[in-house]
């Protein structure tokens, strides 16, 4: 296998690949170049993500894996899911998408995860991680009631398995007998020393046809010894257990092989040649290396999980941004707090970096809990916190709390127990499109009882929002968007806000625009173009019902702007203020509309639905006119 130390700055040359745009064309390849065209592939992918940015080292580890299974099998026939989709570069290039890989997550370029409208080679559309296997046990169900018992095949990563819907969806299948490949892509490096002669000879054995006849025979056999079928059946799950840490699979119901050596493209090819004539649930555990085949990604691979776009001849990241993020803003108040209060604890679900807690965790290990990808865990763990005195902060991103909207109402809200919900990602998030877009959170936080909801304007209200969620006893919640705000600089105070008080930003006329979160920014040309009157409301829940009614009174029109669903969002809120009050008032609410925006830069999918101030002012001026 070829090690890379740069980027490409121009297209490399690949031969093999080029021959393979599709994977009909692949299996015309001899087993014997498939590390050939390994090396060329992962070539290939270094230089078209340099060009593109986006997910990097977790398609590095599978560029064998992803061979050696479009090469056993017949896709898109047999149906193929991935999970954690940023895996999922090296499939697209070898399904018809190699030439359009530099436009990925660009505006009308290539989805950043598999997308069924894209093509018929992604069988099931993934953003969040652990769906995989529910999925593709549910293809298989359906194909089983048209006579097709062919093997479907799930791929789920080792981060991704730590959730309990892939945990719901093994038992299942265990139970239900399918014709279903599991593929655990275990890109955990220290099972790298479990790897060895001794395993892959155990592996091949654990997959060959032979073993797999003396075991069906041999159950038919004792079948009418329930003891010695019972004594035999332990024998061969402890044998297993020696070598591998199978038994677990075992236990529900699946035939498990491995580890094996993700990067031996040949064997990976063998051992799924065999395990594709099998009938029933299997596991195959595949070891793997985020990053393998480019050094510097081998040796940092979270640094390299993902890449912006590059210069090509170097192998850093571009310099970043030196104004802080959100994310930013979020990590030292939390540091501050939490030397402030010996209770706060932070609560995340294997967003450490992303949500900026890389310090707290260093400076306050015993406080810090990071509970992997299992947002539902990390939600109730924070309740069971609270209730035993300590003061939880849960960090997530707006599109991954979803999944653990019954542990929201149920465990917390229910139970008006102390947790801070700090919603990163809230709003439209740029490349990753649709999937990671925190579209909805105002909607459905705004309907739970005992919730406060807040929205900062900049980056030093974000601060005091946090401070007043984090004092107030009960649920709350701050919802801040994906990178940087105005460039308000915080004070380094822990002081909070008014509960449920708004601020008038300009005073005007005729025209009131009640502005959230960060669509105040945009809002002030607008206000100040139109002399009209600009409020940020700050709050969504509890909402300043006085502000509303006192520009109701006084101005024409009321504009609700919003960066979230206009369905239910808080445009809807102001709308139930007015008519709880009985006040009549021309009400016109901006927000995302009844769709799903697609991927391109966040300023451009925000122009798109009329976010920008030239949306707002001709939605407006329009509204005026009519």
């Amino acid at each position: 296998m070829k090690v890379f130390d740069h980027i490409p700055a121009t297209r490399p040359n690949t031969p093999l690949l080029d021959q393979v745009n599709t994977p009909a064309e692949l299996k015309k390849l001899e087993l014997h170049q498939l590390p050939a065209l390994a090396d060329e592939l992962r070539e290939y992918l270094l230089y078209s993500v340099g060009q593109s940015g986006g997910h990097f080292g977790a398609g590095l580890g599978v560029i064998e894996l992803t061979i050696a299974l479009h090469y056993v099998y017949d896709t898109p026939e047999q149906k193929l899911v991935w999970d954690v989709g940023h895996q999922a570069y090296p499939h697209k290039i070898l399904t018809g998408r190699r030439e359009q890989l530099p436009t990925i997550r660009q505006e009308n370029g290539l989805h950043a995860f598999p997308h069924r409208e894209e093509s018929e080679y992604d069988s099931f559309g993934v953003g969040h991680s652990s769906t995989s296997i529910s999925a593709a046990l549910g293809m298989a169900i359906a194909n089983r009631k048209i006579g097709d018992d062919s093997q479907t095949i799930a791929v789920i990563g080792d981060g991704a398995i730590t959730a309990g819907l892939a945990f719901e969806a093994l038992n299942h299948t265990g139970h239900d007998g399918a014709n279903l490949l599991v593929v655990l892509n275990d890109n955990d490096m220290s099972i790298s020393e479990n790897v060895g002669a001794l395993n892959r000879a155990f592996s091949r054995v654990f997959s060959s046809k032979t073993y797999s006849h003396m075991r069906d025979t041999s159950k038919k056999v004792l079948k009418n010894l329930p003891p010695v079928l019972d004594f035999a059946r332990k024998a061969e799950e402890h044998m297993k257990g020696m070598v591998a840490p199978g038994t677990l699979f075992e236990e529900l119901g699946f035939n498990y092989v491995g580890p094996v050596d993700g990067h031996d493209v040949v064997d990976l090819a063998l051992t799924l040649k065999n395990l594709k004539t099998f009938n029933g649930p299997q596991f195959l555990h595949v070891a793997t290396q985020k990053g393998k085949g480019f050094r510097p990604a081998e040796k940092a691979p979270t640094k390299y999980h993902a890449i912006t776009k590059m210069d090509s001849q170097k192998t850093t990241q571009e310099n970043p941004v030196k104004q802080p993020t959100y994310s930013n803003i979020f990590g030292q108040w939390l540091c501050d707090m939490a030397e402030h209060d010996n209770r706060l604890c932070g609560v995340t679900p294997a967003m450490c970096e992303g949500s900026d807690m890389v310090e707290f965790s260093r400076r306050f290990p015993s406080r810090y809990h990071d509970v992997a990808i299992a947002e539902q865990h990390a939600v109730a763990l924070a309740a069971g916190m609270a209730c035993g005195g300590s003061k939880p902060v849960v960090a997530i991103y707006s599109t991954f709390l979803q999944r653990a909207y019954d542990q929201l109402i149920h465990d917390v809200a229910l139970q008006n127990l102390d947790v801070l919900f700090a919603i990163d990602r809230a709003g439209l998030v740029g490349e990753d499109g649709p999937t990671h877009a925190g579209s909805f959170d105002i909607a459905y936080l705004r309907c739970i009882p005992n919730m406060i909801v807040m929205a900062p304007k900049d980056e030093a209200e974000c601060r005091q929002m946090l401070s007043t969620g984090y004092q107030y006893e009960g649920p709350a919640a701050v919802r801040y968007p994906r990178g940087t705000g105005p460039g308000a600089v915080p004070e380094a105070n822990l002081d909070t806000l008014p509960i449920g008080k708004a601020e008038t930003l300009i005073s005007g006329s005729k025209v009131a625009i009640l502005a959230f979160g960060s669509m105040v920014e945009p809002c002030k040309a607008v206000a100040d173009e139109l002399q009209a009157t600009l409020v940020n409301m700050r709050f969504i829940k509890p909402m300043d019902a006085e502000a509303v009614l006192q520009v109701a009174d006084s101005h024409d029109l009321l504009v609700t702007v919003e960066e979230n669903s206009i369905m239910g969002g808080a445009g809807s809120a102001v709308s139930e203020v007015l008519n709880a009050h009985g006040k009549a008032c021309a009400v016109l609410q901006l927000g995302l509309p009844d769709e799903y925006t697609h991927q391109a830069k966040p300023e451009r999918m925000r122009a798109s639905v009329g976010l920008s101030s030239e949306g707002i002012r001709n939605s407006i001026q329009a509204r005026l006119r009519g």
